[in-house]
């Protein structure tokens, strides 16, 4: 042969490279490529749990935030109504106190009537006593002018009197 070559080496060798390629994919290509189809088929099934938990999440997040805006209106209603009770509680103490003070003017009023009827009626009585004891003391003296003894003794008697 010339250059050295030898069919049948040839052939050899290209069954050997055949049998070593077939070995080699079933030893190591094919368990290889089945665990890597087993990794990404995991890592598939932990990106679908993921985005299921993160829609979940999302869910429980959208529940909560209408939860808090149905208490916050909750809230909101009842601090109105807080409002509106303190304000009726307070229109009802101001219109009590303004009862009141209209009690107490009406009582003052009454008792300052009373007070000056009480005052009128003594000072009457008191000027009845002295026009008693001056038309007395007048006809118990005899003489002079009645009119100006009857002036003289108010003006004397009140000021003995008063002192």
């Amino acid at each position: 042969m010339p250059l050295n070559i030898n069919l049948q080496q040839i052939l050899l060798h290209w069954m050997n490279l055949a049998i070593l390629t077939g070995g080699l994919y079933f030893l190591l290509f094919k368990p290889v490529k089945e665990f890597m189809d087993k990794r990404a088929a995991h890592y598939q099934e932990l990106d679908r749990q993921a985005a299921d938990k993160l829609a979940q999440a999302e869910q429980l997040r959208a529940d909560c935030q209408a939860k808090l805006d149905q208490a916050d209106e909750v809230i909101r209603q009842e601090r109105l109504q807080a409002q509106q009770a303190a304000a009726q509680a307070a229109q009802e103490q101001v219109e009590q106190a303004q009862a009141q003070a209209r009690h107490i003017i009406t009582k003052a009023h009454a008792e300052a009537e009373q007070s000056r009827e009480r005052a009128l009626r003594e000072s009457q009585k008191e000027m009845r006593e002295l026009a008693a004891q001056a038309a007395k003391k007048l006809a118990t003296q005899p003489g002079a002018d009645a009119f100006d003894q009857f002036l003289e003794l108010t003006e004397g008697g009140g000021a003995h009197e008063g002192r």
